[in-house]
């Protein structure tokens, strides 16, 4: 029997500072079967994420941050099917990450088969390779694949930004509980796309620049 339960308070914060040399975006599961009408596990709130999910793109892309899809991946005899309906079988229809939401070329998609994102795969690689200490993480569905993947990077002392409009869950509570968990627990900041304010990259590059130069003066025109 469903019964109200109030969340408990957690902090929403009104702006968030990134540093798009440190920071990568996460865009978790926007595949069609979740997504999309026809799709066999549609998250009901999800397709209404995507302009928020493109802002976050356009404003990575264009600071030069770095950007990781996840992509959901099943075949035959995976033992989720026996938990979830069959869902994004690989190289269906409902596999395919949305239309509107197309990793260019240069971007990373990692194909996972659980619902962290660093299990079984070589996303902690990247990370530490690129140098990043700050996820952005969004996309569906929030208390399954994003907050396994959020808490995973958690544990991995990555910083964890969530954008609240840019995040669907099958129902308000399931999104709503695993904010406030991912706020208390981990210390993640939660906030929406408005809040988040990307640091002038350019100005960081010509310090970089300008240090170079001084140890190579010869390099420098």
């Amino acid at each position: 029997m469903a019964r109200a339960v109030e969340v408990p308070e957690y902090e929403v914060h009104d702006e968030v500072h990134l540093n798009p040399t440190r920071t990568a975006l996460i865009v978790v599961d926007m595949q069609n079967d979740f997504v999309k009408e026809g799709g066999s596990l549609v998250v009901p709130d999800a397709e209404g994420t995507i302009p928020a999910i493109q802002g976050l793109l356009r404003m990575a892309r264009e600071s030069g941050m770095k950007v990781v899809f996840t992509q959901d991946t099943h075949t035959d005899g995976d033992p989720e099917w026996e938990i979830w309906p069959e869902h994004v079988r690989e190289g269906s229809w409902g596999w395919r990450i949305v239309d509107e939401l197309a990793p260019r070329e240069d971007e990373l998609v990692i194909r996972k088969v659980r619902y962290d994102a660093f299990y079984g795969t070589h996303l902690d690689h990247f990370l530490r390779l690129w140098e990043v200490n700050t996820l952005v993480v969004c996309g569906t569905v929030a208390n399954i694949c994003v907050h396994y993947t959020a808490a995973s990077a958690a544990l991995r002392w990555y910083d964890v930004v969530i954008p609240r409009d840019a995040t669907s869950a099958l129902d308000p509570f399931d999104l709503e509980s695993s904010l406030r968990q991912t706020a208390f627990l981990f210390n993640g900041r939660i906030t929406t796309t408005d809040a988040l304010k990307v640091e002038d990259s350019r100005a960081y590059r010509s310090k970089l620049e300008e240090a170079a130069a001084e140890v190579h003066p010869h390099h420098h025109r």
